[in-house]
């Protein structure tokens, strides 16, 4: 039960403290802001800390597109998937529960907002469905050959947690504007279950799309066209 412990932890932290930033820090006036680099820089911290925290346990994936990238390249077998995709939703889901209850007890106020991903009318840039699954699948891809190529056996990976890290802020940076970043399926569900209408209708894109990216960099490496077996 390690590593499925270890990926629930993890998870519970990305989305804690990656929305958590969103959430609180975020969208305040004045010295509590943080804007968009804040908060990109809380996703990829969260991910730095983990990395090293977790990583010897479960290789930190805390997030089921890592997970199926993984498995498609031929790094994970079919039972720890399983098991590490319900510790990373699992996760998400008491970690979004956990600010949920901290944001009920604003003396202010709050709008109900959990750092949600979406897109279209209403939705921060208000990109359209196209654009939003584009930046997601494209998104998700480079994500995937970063931490698959700082994990190679022939890479320097006493850095890996640091490269995997600053590309997630890299990432955020680009695409907060476009659909809030998810790249991660856990990410999105479980705020979005505290918001319910279009975050949850919504889902599906912040699922299907991060698989898609997540499964093409997982044959690329599967294939050995970027690491052959010289290497």
């Amino acid at each position: 039960m390690r590593k499925p412990i270890a990926e629930f932890i993890g998870t519970f932290t990305l989305v804690f403290f990656g929305c958590g930033a969103a959430v609180i820090a975020g969208p305040q006036v004045g010295a509590t802001t943080v804007g968009v680099l804040g908060i990109a820089f809380a996703f990829g911290l969260a991910i730095v800390a983990m990395a090293y925290a977790i990583g010897p346990v479960s290789g930190c994936h805390v997030n089921p597109a890592v997970s199926l990238g993984a498995l498609v390249a031929g790094r994970l077998s079919v039972g720890d998937f399983i098991s590490y995709v319900i510790a990373q939703v699992a996760g998400a889901i008491v970690g979004a529960l956990l600010l949920f209850l901290i944001m009920k007890g604003k003396a202010s106020g709050w709008e109900g907002g959990m750092g949600t991903n979406g897109w279209g009318a209403g939705y921060l840039g208000e990109y359209n469905t196209v654009s939003a699954f584009l930046f997601e699948t494209a998104a998700t891809f480079i994500f995937l050959v970063v931490i698959l190529g700082v994990t190679h056996k022939i890479a320097l990976n006493h850095f890996a947690g640091v490269a995997i890290g600053l590309t997630l802020v890299m990432i955020h940076i680009v695409g907060i504007n476009v659909t809030g970043v998810s790249v991660n399926p856990a990410r999105s569900i479980g705020p979005a279950l505290f918001v319910g209408g279009q975050a949850i209708a919504q889902l599906w894109l912040f699922i299907i799309a991060p698989f898609l990216g997540a499964a093409l960099a997982g044959l690329l490496f599967r294939s050995g066209v970027l690491y052959g077996e010289d290497t």
